[in-house]
């Protein structure tokens, strides 16, 4: 059933914030969208176009841009972060006097926080108590460029509370963007954050030269890591044969949009961290979720010998070569068996 709010504002003006808004405005909601920068918020006034994060798509008409934080949401019924995950408990610690006491909470970040090892809406009721009960979370495969030009989307929204997942997934839904709900929030947001990590690491292998036969092998075995991970924290292993587990994978492993296969196939060539993120001017959320994933591993005891091989890439200065050799040469074991200890 559709509510009667109609004011809405996304925290976050890069490619996916951008591409979420254009959606929440195509179903009839008056949206804002906040820009850190000021001339983000302009361009997007004044020319109805992002060209830093969505080049060559115009905006449309409707779509309101703000870089004052306070005014984009006093008055907003619904909040969606769009932050970088390490950006998130900043943003919300800042908005938190400014939020109506009846909105709903909404984020579609992908990442763990640094240094607390925390989910998104954990940090998100940490910081705002009081919608501990009204957060909820949209991911799944959907990259911006091709959310924004209306092509076929399927993504996933979760809550603790299945009436607001229900309410979520009615303002987002429409023709080009379905919308499916799933009770599991902590298969949901540790799916999408992890997959990044398996992207950087299929970015990797192109750049080296192997093929498709590496590619599956990254994704399945990918796969088995995250779900046995998702499992030991308290998910639900089918969640990760779903949009926001293998469906997220697929998309980005396989996509020239990807800015995390970006970063791996950089990496292939010899580009160093510093230089890759210079030259890319935006977030690599696999990034940091590689240290925040292996950090992980370590916690619950759970075996991820793509996530410990990429940490080694990436922090370590071990060659990629070199991590494929020895992703390649480890003891033998039984698929079933390691696979099992995810998904039973």
């Amino acid at each position: 059933m559709s509510m009667q709010k109609r004011k809405m504002v996304v925290l976050g003006a890069g490619s996916w914030g951008t591409a979420l808004a254009s959606v929440l405005v195509e179903n009839g909601y008056d949206v804002t969208v906040w820009a850190r920068r000021k001339v983000i918020a302009n361009e997007i006034n004044e020319k109805h176009t992002n060209q830093k994060y969505l080049p060559g798509v115009r905006l449309p008409d409707q779509l309101v841009a703000e870089s004052d934080l306070r005014r984009a949401v006093v008055d907003k019924e619904v909040v969606l972060f769009v932050v970088p995950s390490q950006s998130m408990r900043e943003t919300a610690r800042k908005v938190k006097e400014w939020i109506e006491p009846r909105s709903i909470v909404v984020h579609a970040s992908k990442g763990i926080e640094r240094g607390s090892l925390k989910r998104m809406s954990i940090v998100l009721q940490e910081e705002l108590p009081q919608f501990h009960d009204r957060i909820a979370v949209l991911a799944g495969p959907s990259h911006a460029e091709e959310v924004i030009r209306k092509i076929p989307t399927t993504v996933v929204v979760s809550s603790t509370s299945s009436a607001l997942a229900e309410e979520v997934q009615s303002h987002f839904m429409n023709s080009n963007f379905r919308v499916y709900t799933n009770p599991d929030l902590i298969g949901i947001e540790i799916g999408g954050a992890l997959k990044n990590i398996i992207a950087i690491a299929a970015g990797i292998a192109a750049g080296l030269g192997y093929g498709d036969n590496a590619k599956a092998a990254l994704m399945t075995r990918g796969l088995a890591e995250i779900a046995r991970l998702g499992k030991a924290m308290g998910a639900e292993p089918i969640t990760f044969v779903g949009l926001a587990g293998v469906g997220d994978l697929i998309a980005t492993c396989t996509s020239e949009h990807s800015r995390n296969w970006r970063a791996g196939y950089m990496l292939s060539q010899g580009k160093k961290l510093e230089q890759i993120l210079s030259e890319m001017g935006m977030v690599v959320e696999g990034i940091t979720t590689t240290q925040t994933a292996y950090a992980l591993s370590q916690k619950y005891g759970v075996e991820m010998p793509i996530t410990d091989q990429l940490f080694q890439v990436l922090f370590h200065g071990k060659s990629p070569k070199k991590a494929v050799t020895d992703l390649m040469n480890r003891g033998k074991t039984a698929e079933l068996e390691e696979m099992f200890q995810g998904f039973q």
